[in-house]
């Protein structure tokens, strides 16, 4: 598509209000940016975007090099873009202008400001899936956006996560997710919610719920226990120390993955992966 349909906007300094949002706000307060209303988030690279707007996100504006507004990858963006509106900004640049963004170099030539949408209600996400993930507090981006891929490729058909988990929005965690977490259905619980209520509530919906924990009478994942049950929801911890206590202590089971050469236990992304592929199958 000819690129004479966008409103492409040249940019020698980044140092204006159009675009602030790209070099100058933090990631927390773009998502407050138009409180009370929802917020902003910023997708980067071809293939996030991409995603991004085959999920339905909104475009506000795009930042792009001007090598890529004429590759084949920039062309089908700015069509996606023009099917939504052809008021959308598209400002392009010099790669020596838009190296003074913080990460550009990751971004693979191109950043696309996009509306948040409203978070669905776990019972609307949990009604009808049979596998699911609930993440308990992940805090680091790349584990959030490893476990989103992990989950996509193999079979989990909704994700939970408590308030204190990274953002799956946030441009670390679409990135390295590949932009699964515009594919997989998540939401964030509410903090009041975590452990005890959201239990009772999948317990009600007929989840089995395992969590993911270093025990000595914990299950392996391919106990023929849990490849029996119609639905299982199965529970990660952060990083470091695991799931709390009391949320072991609320689930069904325990699983542990068997491991050898005294390795005690595995980043909580590449559990995921492990657990994802049996539990699944």
């Amino acid at each position: 598509m000819s690129t004479d349909k966008h409103r492409l906007i040249p940019i020698t300094d980044l140092h204006t209000a159009e675009l602030e949002i790209y070099n100058e706000r933090r990631e927390v307060q773009l998502f407050h940016y138009y409180e009370p209303e929802r917020g902003l988030f910023i997708a980067e690279s071809p293939n996030v975007i991409l995603r991004a707007l085959a999920a339905g996100y909104e475009p506000l504006s795009l930042l792009m090099e001007q090598r890529e507004a004429d590759s084949e990858k920039g062309r089908e963006i700015l069509g996606r873009i023009a099917e939504v509106s052809g008021e959308i900004p598209v400002y392009v640049a010099s790669n020596a202008v838009l190296s003074e963004i913080s990460g550009f170099k990751l971004a693979r030539g191109m950043l696309c400001a996009m509306r948040r949408r409203a978070l669905p209600k776990m019972e609307d996400l949990c009604g009808n899936a049979r596998r699911i993930a609930v993440l308990e507090n992940v805090v680091n981006p790349t584990n959030v956006g490893a476990i989103f891929r992990s989950a996509a490729a193999l079979g989990i058909d909704a994700v939970l996560l408590t308030g204190g988990c990274s953002d799956p929005l946030y441009r670390r965690a679409a990135r390295v997710s590949m932009g699964t977490v515009f594919q997989v259905p998540w939401t964030i619980l509410e903090t009041k919610d975590w452990p005890e209520h959201t239990m009772e509530q999948l317990r009600k919906m007929g989840y089995h719920t395992v969590a993911m924990a270093l025990k000595e009478d914990s299950l392996r994942p391919d106990d023929e226990k849990l490849h029996n049950v119609e639905k299982l929801a199965i529970i990660l911890g952060t990083e470091g120390e695991g799931l709390a206590a009391d949320t072991i202590a609320d689930c069904d089971d325990t699983v542990c993955i068997p491991m050898a050469h005294g390795v005690d236990s595995l980043n909580v992304a590449a559990a995921s992966a492990v657990a994802f592929w049996e539990l699944c199958k």
